[in-house]
């Protein structure tokens, strides 16, 4: 085997490609000069035989495709964008992992039982002789640990080229695409928004609207995956919006690492977005805020009320506290106090009465005194907050964190005990009993007995399972009330309205295909990228590919072919 300096390295996967070989429109060109010879197949057994490949085809596009997804509605999104571009280019994604060709895993790195499960996927796989292409925030941090050596990586701003890398992975090659997407040097957000998609549930629309954050929290792992804020311009979201509600969908999120950071990388700020984003949201269609951290929201505070007040956005923000104590928000480099977050939330329950307001907690920080703790216990018992994340703090491999003297395991567990007990110790809803309100029906709840709606507020409410309600808003009347959720009966001769402008996608059906999406070589071929990308083919391939991982400056998508 030739042996190459990093000298040699070629920038991209591309590249392998030489001038000498044919384009796809090469190819494409000179079909029209040909003139087949025509022969006749009397039999329809004959033809069924002739489309059917082998069982053990590498020929890529007729593979079935497993997608598993972990951790927040970012991933859930990018997922999504993986699994539409597969489709479109014709693979069948499947949803019985032991029947597919081929596992694609998207992790979060957020907390260490995350990454087992992910690590034990990829061990389950191995065992099954699947085909496996890595995704998400684990591989794109740290992508030379142990057990990710020799599988296909897919970097999280390079989800646009997932077709690529599972064809090459089909075919028995091992491919890593790590790098950032930039526009003359400028960090672009990561992949366009126009991609392909199947959405998990056809009638909400997941939208990121900026990757990457401006803090560097000492126990966060995902800033090293998503890394700092990049920001999607106005126009380009508020065109998505407007194609998901041409496609039925009827309720948005916004995503990202931080969603009150969106524009302060490119001259725009979040009320700037979210007006004109208002403006193309159909009547009784939703749209849901994601997590926003204190610092950034403290400014726009006036302008968010008025935007809350909105009867098409949900009154609900998520604001991360993590801690009551300023002495552990200092060690986690969380750049507010407890006064701030107290500041934000006070107000926003002020002008927007009612608001649902979530928050996050961390027990066990290193260096977290039992004093510290009682501080977030007071916090908890005076705001009853309805929605509450409650984590035991894991120390994630790189992070400053790590690297501070642990809080012992079990003082850990019983913190994290004791706040639970606290948070079910109040039931925020049964004040509501009676009331009559306005809901719309998304989905079905995990037992299959209720479908599930959320009200102004965004709070739970189960309603009968009748199948007009899908995808409808519905006044319904609350007669019970649980730790996580209100029931709902409709009311007789209240009228359903339907927010949607047009019938949502069927469940699997692929959204945005366009005329860009044309037919090569027989296989449905989605161009995605820049020019570059659209000219090289991966056809008639020799060569094997493979990433140098003890280089230094292979955290790069460099490759190197080695001929046979």
């Amino acid at each position: 085997m030739p042996s190459a300096s990093c000298d040699t390295f070629l920038d991209d996967i591309e590249d392998i490609v030489s001038q000498e070989d044919s384009k796809p429109q090469d190819r494409h060109f000179s079909r029209k000069h040909v003139v087949p010879k025509v022969r006749r197949r009397n039999t329809q057994k004959y033809l069924q035989e002739e489309n059917r490949p082998p069982s053990d085809s590498t020929i890529p596009g007729i593979q079935k495709i497993w997608i598993r997804t972990w951790g927040c509605s970012h991933n859930n999104s990018d997922g999504e964008y993986m699994a539409g571009q597969l489709a479109a280019y014709g693979y069948k994604i499947t949803e019985n992992a032991s029947d597919a060709d081929l596992w694609l895993l998207n992790s979060c790195t957020v907390k260490n039982p995350a990454e087992d499960h992910f690590r034990n996927s990829i061990k389950k796989a191995q065992e099954e002789n699947k085909k496996i292409v890595l995704a998400g925030c684990v591989p794109q941090a740290q992508p030379r640990q142990d057990y990710l050596k020799g599988l296909s990586i897919i970097g999280v701003q390079q989800i646009d080229r997932v077709v690529e890398v599972v064809e090459e992975t089909i075919k028995g090659h091992s491919v890593r695409l790590l790098g950032q997407k930039k526009d003359n040097g400028k960090r672009l957000g990561g992949a366009r928004l126009d991609l392909p998609k199947i959405r998990k549930n056809p009638l909400i629309e997941i939208i990121s609207i900026n990757t990457g954050c401006l803090n560097a929290c000492t126990y966060c792992k995902t800033k090293h995956a998503r890394g700092n804020l990049a920001s999607y311009p106005i126009d380009e979201l508020v065109d998505r919006a407007k194609q998901s509600f041409q496609e039925g969908v009827c309720e948005i999120w916004l995503t990202s690492e931080d969603t009150g950071a969106y524009g302060r990388d490119i001259g725009s700020s979040l009320p700037a977005l979210l007006w004109k984003l208002v403006e193309v949201i159909p009547e009784g269609a939703m749209l849901r805020l994601g997590m926003t951290n204190p610092p950034y929201i403290l400014e726009h505070l006036e302008e968010m009320a008025k935007i809350l007040h909105h009867p098409r956005v949900y009154a609900f923000l998520h604001i991360p506290v993590q801690s009551a104590s300023d002495a552990v928000l200092m060690e986690m480099k969380r750049e507010y106090c407890v006064a701030d977050f107290k500041r934000v939330v006070d107000f926003l329950k002020d002008k927007v009465p009612g608001i649902t307001i979530a928050t996050d907690i961390i027990c066990g920080f290193p260096g977290e005194t039992d004093q510290d703790f009682q501080e977030t216990v007071k916090l908890v018992e005076e705001y009853k907050f309805p929605s509450l994340f409650i984590n035991q703090f894991y120390p994630r491999p790189g992070t400053p964190a790590a690297k501070m003297e642990q809080v012992p395991a079990q003082v850990k567990k019983q913190r994290t005990k004791e706040l639970s007990r606290i948070f079910h110790s109040y039931s925020p809803y049964d004040h509501k009993i009676g009331q009559r309100q306005q809901v719309l029906v998304t989905e079905e709840s995990f037992d299959s007995k209720f479908y599930v709606a959320h009200n102004r507020f965004y709070e739970q409410v189960l309603v009968p399972k009748n199948p007009i309600f899908m995808g409808k808003m519905v006044e319904v009347d609350i007669y019970e009330s649980g730790k996580h959720f209100m029931k709902g009966q409709p009311v007789s001769d209240a009228k359903v309205y339907t927010p949607s402008i047009s019938k949502p996608l069927a469940r699997g059906e692929v959204s945005g295909l366009t005329e860009i999406h044309t037919m090569v070589s027989g296989n449905s071929k989605p161009f995605s990228g820049t020019s570059k990308h659209k000219e090289h083919s991966f056809h008639k391939r020799r060569k094997r590919i493979f990433l140098l991982p003890s280089c230094p400056c292979s955290t790069k998508d460099f490759v190197i072919p080695i001929l046979p």
